[in-house]
């Protein structure tokens, strides 16, 4: 089967993390999981179960979680030592960020590279799919902040310019026909951890691992 690498970001919506990871498992996945800081309130690493054990490639730490302060070894580094996201990028068939928050969102459409997760998906190689699941509150989905960092996206992953005239409500179709290598998961609505009604939370654990599968058919 495929290798995965989950992304999580600092967003409520990261809770269901153990969840999704064990969904990739069941399928047969390999799965590595790389954890924003923010993200680690929401969620405990032994939630995840044990270690795999390796990943296939020495140069990448064991066990399913990797934080920032992985990205380099201890004692700092050394000329010839392997650089983390970039190995992560070699390892990986397909990249999963679920929950997809504002601020990583920013980062991906400005080229911000602060963390690893980030270092990630600026070194990406795009001839292999990306999956974004969004989650945030109703007002900063809707905000016109979010639709004009998914434009960047599309501009700089589709085909050079982002098309006119569409809506959020759009936003999951614009991508698949302008921007194919990067399926968006559009947000559901529901009541909000922060007691908001309306769009913005993440898609259900399910439905991200429905894409997954037709994706590695």
């Amino acid at each position: 089967m495929s290798r995965i690498l989950l992304g999580v970001t600092g967003s409520v919506a990261a809770v269901r993390t153990p969840s999704l990871y064990r969904a990739f498992r069941e399928a047969g996945h390999s799965v590595r999981v790389v954890a924003t800081g923010p993200s680690l309130h929401f969620f405990d690493a032994a939630e995840l179960g044990p270690p795999e054990g390796s990943a296939g490639d020495e140069s990448i730490p064991p066990g399913p979680l990797l934080r920032d302060a992985d990205e380099w070894p201890v004692g700092g580094y050394q000329r010839g030592d392997s650089v983390l996201h970039i190995e992560l990028r070699r390892w990986a068939d397909l990249l999963v960020v679920a929950p997809l928050d504002a601020n990583t969102l920013a980062k991906f459409a400005l080229g911000f590279s602060d963390n690893c997760l980030t270092c990630v998906f600026r070194a990406w190689n795009f001839a292999r799919p990306v999956i974004l699941a969004p989650a945030m509150n109703t007002l900063m989905w809707d905000s016109p902040v979010t639709r004009r960092h998914l434009a960047q996206l599309l501009a700089d992953r589709g085909d050079g310019k982002a098309p006119e005239g569409w809506t959020l409500a759009d936003a999951d179709a614009i991508f698949a026909r302008h921007a194919p290598g990067i399926v968006l998961v559009p947000p559901q609505s529901k009541r909000l951890a922060c007691g908001d009604i309306g769009l913005g939370a993440m898609a259900e654990v399910v439905s991200i691992a429905e894409v997954v599968r037709t994706m590695v058919m």
